[in-house]
């Protein structure tokens, strides 16, 4: 199961995020997710819990808590939209 973890402070990196789940169970993947240019946190992240029981616990008990002073948001991922068209770009 894939979880979102939002509104996370920019101190936190992968291992920090990862941290925050082990307690729950098994994790297979935890990552913040950087700009490309300036490698910061952009303020969010999944984390990948092969056991759905695991995973719902740890949303649960870590949605609405706080986490460097922030309180984050943990929810089960969804799947990006699909987009209906390519995105157009204009030559102006």
């Amino acid at each position: 199961m894939t979880i979102f973890v939002s509104n996370l402070s920019f101190n936190i990196q992968d291992d920090d995020l990862e941290g925050f789940f082990t307690e729950f169970g098994t994790v297979t993947s935890a990552r913040v997710i950087t700009d490309k240019f300036t490698n910061r946190s952009r303020g969010f992240g999944f984390v990948e819990m092969p056991n759905r029981a695991e995973a719902e616990q740890a949303i649960a008990a870590l949605d609405g808590g706080i986490a460097d002073g922030r309180e984050v948001r943990v929810s089960e991922a969804q799947p990006s939209a699909q987009r209906s068209k390519p995105r157009q770009f204009s030559n102006r």
